[in-house]
Order: structure tokens, then C-alpha cells, then sequence
């Protein structure tokens, strides 16, 4: 299988290069140029399996430049026993007849990030050694909270890297900063930039297709990747999870083999979602993909609409991690629905960046309404959702999920649609205590970010995870902020060049 690139459909690179570049040199991202089929016989052998056998087999179908032997060195290495805490990876909880709680958060790191990101360091290095050797690899990320943790976690101190994440400072919770500020590890390093995460996303972008930065790094054998969903090595451990969580539904008898489920995704960047989209054009039988946004519904207005207008108030909310205008991997999405179309796709890139919005042609948006539903909620509803949901079924959840109960409550008052539905559940809700307090309890106490925690912990009885608590009393490492216009010389500085 080959890689292509959105605004370049001549671009040819196997999936080691793909996964080593991050990104392309023309700024578009790689996507598969086949999405490879998989039958209902395929699926029922996947059934029976453990979760790191089911990756195995469904990663094999896209990195088929890695061996058998590398595949299972990179899966077992991420998912081994201990790592996560579940035996299952990432569990089904029965929320209530035809609806369950896929928990993506049981990871070194409390969030979905860490289904991705404690295989992309695997499968990067992996693949340098057979596309870059003797070369360091420079990660750069740009996040919304979760990422970054989840990203410093996953190279913390891995051979023949560096990483260096930038962070909105004001744009992510009080528990998510000091995650990403206390990491540990001699390859590491944290920086916040004046502004929202847009603004970091678009300056790592810069930086990663700047040619005078990549001929610098070559003459110091160094060489830019990435670890935002960007890079299709973030992206493609999230489609396993989806057809894992299929296979699950049938074993749990749910569904019967063939039955199809409804998706239901809390998303900012597109990525998440987009996975799911790939498992149902694999052949996972997926009614409909519902996109859950909070208050920066730029999403929801797009996939009603099939205008994509970024000009509009940013808030910062509840649910830091979705709290993105410019949602990179959709992207992707278009690139496929408009007939690998890379011309049409760089002209609307452009738009985006010009002029703020892009309006797509009527066949993609009908597309666009055929796989998805779509809407949004704000704080306030966000928080009496949290709190409906543990006063109503004794379930403690964060603010993302949260947003997505809330949008599948209303999609499905709306539709009538009782199609049995799996709900992406993003990060344990210790990740946010302020907000998921003030949801569950009228009498605070708490005055600091771990007081809150106790208080929350009293009130709900949810164990809270030892590498949360763990935090408490620990001195920040970095504690740096600089301008976006600055963010290039940060990595420099970084990498002393």
C-alpha cells in the first residue's frame, strides 16, 4: 500500500515515509490511496481475539512495508499488561440498552491520546531505521491538553529523538498543564505560546514545511516529524479501536455479526471521527457518524451547512481539548470525498487560509449529510449532562464525553434513530475536577486543583488514577511562553543549532 498527499496526488511514499515526514512537503497531509476491505468472515476471526491480536491483524492492512515480526514488536510493546488499566485496552461500558461508553482514557495518561501515541513511537522508530538512519528525529506537537502529555509520555527518553510540544497557555485545564510541565525525561520539552491552539497548530505547520529550517536540519542530520494527528501514524492505531469496539458488541451480544451501530465522537481536529470513518468504509457496518462539538461548533456548522467559516468568536471552554477553528484532518476527509481531487482540496486550503472559509460543491456536501449528523452543546449543558448521567446511572464523566452524551441525547429525540450506539469516551474525568465539581456538587470547598480532586473523589467514590494524584507537590519544569512569531526559534534553541 501506498501513501499520497491531499494537494499532491502524484506524491507516492510507503507507509514508513509517510509515518518519518508527518507531514508532506506541499503542506498536505498523507492518506492511503486504497482503503483496504475487510469481509464480515475477517471480522468474526477478529471476535474472539485479545485487543493487541485485533491490532495486529487490522494494522497489517496499512503498514504493509513492516513485517509481521515489527508489527507485533511495535503492538506488544505498546499495549503490554500494565500499561493500561484494563485487560481490554480500552472497555465497553453499558451506559444503558444500546448505548455504550468506549473508555479510550485507561492509558499512562488518562486520555484517548494514549491508544495513539504509545504506538507512534514504535512504529516511527521503526520506520527510520528504514527510511532515515542516522538521523534524529525532531518531534514537534502542537495541543489542546491531551495531546502533548500523551505524546511526552510516549518518546519520553526513546533512542534518537527529541520532542518539544507547545501548548495555548491559557487553553488547557490546571491538571493538563501540569501533566505537560512536570514530564520527565532527558529528550523533552514544553513551551506555551501567547494564543489558542489554532495558533500553535498553524506555527508547528510553518515550521514543518519552512524550506531554509529543513536544509539547516539536514546539515545537523536532523529531521522533522510528527505527533498530532496529522501524522497518519497518530491516526491509524485510532482505527483499530473502532472495529475493536465492533467486535466487542457482537461478543457482549449487543449486536449480531452484520447488525450496524451508530458512532458517536466528541472531536475538534476531526481526527478521532475520522478514524471511524475509515473502519466504515473498511467495511465495519456504521449507520451514521455523529460529530459532537461544544461551543467552537465550527464543525457542526459545516456538516449542516458545507461552508467551513473560521471567522467566528473562539471560546474557551469546559472541554479545552475540542476548543479548535481549524480542524486539520478534515482535510482527509475531503480529499476522498471529492474523487482525490487534490487540486480542488489545495483551493480551499487556500481559501481557508485567506479568506477564513471555504464552501464545498454540492456532491461532496451531499456526501458529507449521507455519513454524518452533527450538532453541539455549550458549558451549561455540558455540566447538567455530567450530572444527569452520574445522579441518573451512577457513571462519573469528563467534559468531553459529556459532550457527545449530550448531542447523541438530542440526535436521537430528533431522529427516533435507536440503533445501537458506541459513545467515544475521551479522558477520565480527574483530567477536569474543577468543572466535573461543579457539576456534581453544590457545596465547594476546594480551593486548589487537588482539593478538588479529594472532594470529587468523596463525592463520587471514582478511584483517581495514582498518575494523576501523583502530581501533587511536583515543581513545573518548564515554564517558558513565547510569541507564535518566536516558535522557530524555541526549536532552535531546543536543539542548541
Amino acid at each position: 500500500m501506498f501513501y499520497t498527499s491531499t494537494r499532491d496526488k502524484s506524491v507516492r511514499v510507503t507507509a514508513s515515509e509517510a509515518i518519518t515526514k508527518g507531514i508532506s512537503s506541499d503542506g498536505g497531509l498523507f492518506v492511503p490511496t486504497e482503503i483496504p476491505k475487510i469481509s464480515e468472515d475477517f471480522i468474526k476471526e477478529l471476535i474472539p481475539l485479545s485487543y493487541i491480536e485485533r491490532a495486529k491483524k487490522v494494522l497489517s492492512l496499512y503498514l504493509t512495508d513492516f513485517t509481521a515480526d515489527e508489527i507485533s514488536y511495535c503492538v506488544e510493546g505498546a499495549y503490554k499488561q500494565g500499561k493500561f488499566s484494563s485487560d481490554k485496552v480500552s472497555p465497553l461500558y453499558k451506559l444503558a440498552d444500546g448505548e455504550y461508553v468506549l473508555e479510550l482514557w485507561r492509558g499512562p495518561t488518562c486520555a484517548f491520546k494514549d491508544m495513539a501515541l504509545q504506538l507512534l513511537p514504535y512504529l516511527l522508530t521503526t520506520a527510520s531505521n528504514k527510511t532515515l538512519k542516522d538521523t534524529e528525529i525532531v518531534i514537534l506537537v502542537a495541543t489542546s491538553g491531551d495531546t502533548g502529555k500523551a505524546a511526552l509520555e510516549g518518546f519520553k527518553d526513546v533512542p534518537n529523538t527529541k520532542i518539544l510540544v507547545f501548548y495555548p497557555v491559557d487553553g488547557v485545564s490546571p491538571m493538563q498543564k501540569l501533566q505537560m510541565t512536570t514530564q520527565e525525561g532527558k529528550n523533552v520539552s514544553v513551551c506555551a505560546i501567547e494564543g489558542n491552539f489554532d495558533d500553535a497548530q498553524s506555527g508547528v505547520k510553518a515550521i514543518f514545511t519552512d524550506k531554509d529550517i529543513e536544509k539547516k536540519f539536514k546539515e545537523n542530520g536532523l529531521a522533522f516529524s510528527s505527533a498530532n494527528s496529522i501524522n497518519w501514524g497518530r491516526l491509524v492505531p485510532q482505527i483499530v479501536y473502532y472495529v475493536s469496539a465492533y467486535c466487542d458488541m457482537v461478543e457482549n451480544g449487543a449486536i449480531a455479526l452484520g447488525d450496524e451501530i451508530n458512532i458517536v465522537v466528541p472531536t475538534g481536529n476531526f481526527g478521532n471521527i475520522l478514524a471511524a470513518y475509515y473502519a466504515k468504509q473498511m467495511g465495519i457496518p456504521v449507520k451514521t457518524l455523529i460529530c459532537a462539538s461544544n461551543a467552537n461548533n465550527v464543525l457542526t456548522d459545516f456538516l449542516k451547512t458545507g461552508t467551513y467559516d473560521k471567522n467566528r468568536s473562539f471560546y474557551c471552554t469546559a472541554s479545552p481539548s475540542m476548543d479548535i477553528l481549524i480542524s486539520s484532518n478534515l482535510e482527509r476527509l475531503l480529499f476522498h470525498l471529492c474523487g482525490e481531487n487534490d487540486s480542488l482540496v489545495k483551493d480551499w486550503m487556500q481559501k481557508l487560509n485567506s479568506d477564513g472559509k471555504y464552501t464545498v460543491t454540492d456532491d461532496v456536501f451531499a456526501q458529507v449529510k449521507s455519513l454524518f449528523a452533527a450538532g453541539y452543546c455549550d458549558d451549561t449543558a455540558t455540566k447538567e449532562t455530567i450530572a444527569e448521567i452520574f445522579g441518573g446511572k451512577n457513571y462519573l464523566c469528563d467534559t468531553h464525553t459529556a459532550v457527545a452524551l449530550n448531542v447523541y441525547k438530542n440526535y436521537k429525540s430528533e431522529t427516533g434513530d435507536n440503533t445501537p450506539a458506541v459513545i467515544a469516551s475521551t479522558a477520565n474525568p480527574y483530567k477536569f475536577s474543577a468543572s466535573v465539581l461543579s457539576a456534581v456538587s453544590d457545596n465547594i470547598t476546594a480551593e486548589n486543583e487537588f482539593e478538588m480532586v479529594d472532594e470529587l473523589f468523596a463525592k463520587s467514590g471514582e478511584p483517581v488514577p495514582p498518575q494523576l494524584g501523583a502530581l501533587k507537590g511536583k515543581s513545573p519544569r518548564f515554564t517558558n511562553v513565547c510569541k507564535k512569531q518566536d516558535m522557530k526559534q524555541v526549536v532552535f534553541d531546543m536543539l542548541g543549532i
